[in-house]
């Protein structure tokens, strides 16, 4: 069983990266399955901190992205609309070329709140990092909650 409200197309999440940070950063949706979204982002000197690794906070865009999205995917948008409560990251190993791929799962799909559960990893399948994600879910015409 699926946990997305609807079906995901992957040429139009791509799309919507257009005139924002994952178009600069290169973030790519790449794949879906019934309980995850997959995507992947650019490292190089966009991504870089100035010792020519992956700059943690670019593998945290990637991990806000991949699961922004994916808890949207989830909500029904002609009555809700969903924004970042919280997210953190544990860096484990540094990355200097390639790709960085961030796979999303949901852990908790609430009503006010989700949960994502984002691994990324580099091009070698080894973890670089792991990120949790707390989204608020907002009835429209409401004020995100303040931060």
């Amino acid at each position: 069983m699926s946990v997305w409200l609807r079906t995901p197309d992957i040429e139009q999440l791509n799309a919507a990266q257009k005139n924002t940070i994952g178009e600069v950063l290169d973030i790519r949706f790449e794949a879906i399955d019934d309980d995850s979204l997959t995507a992947s982002m650019a490292v190089d000197s966009r991504t870089h901190q100035p010792y020519g690794l992956l700059h943690g906070g670019a593998s945290v865009v990637l991990a806000e992205t991949v699961g922004s999205t994916a808890s949207y995917l989830c909500i029904d948008a002609s009555k809700y609309y969903c924004v970042g409560l919280e997210v953190n990251a544990n860096h484990l190993r540094g990355l200097r070329s390639g790709r960085v791929t961030a796979v999303a799962r949901a852990v908790h799909l609430g009503r006010t709140t989700h949960v994502w559960d984002i691994r990324l990893s580099g091009d070698d399948g080894k973890p670089s990092c792991i990120s949790r994600l707390t989204m608020a879910i907002v009835p429209l015409g409401e004020k995100p909650p303040s931060r």
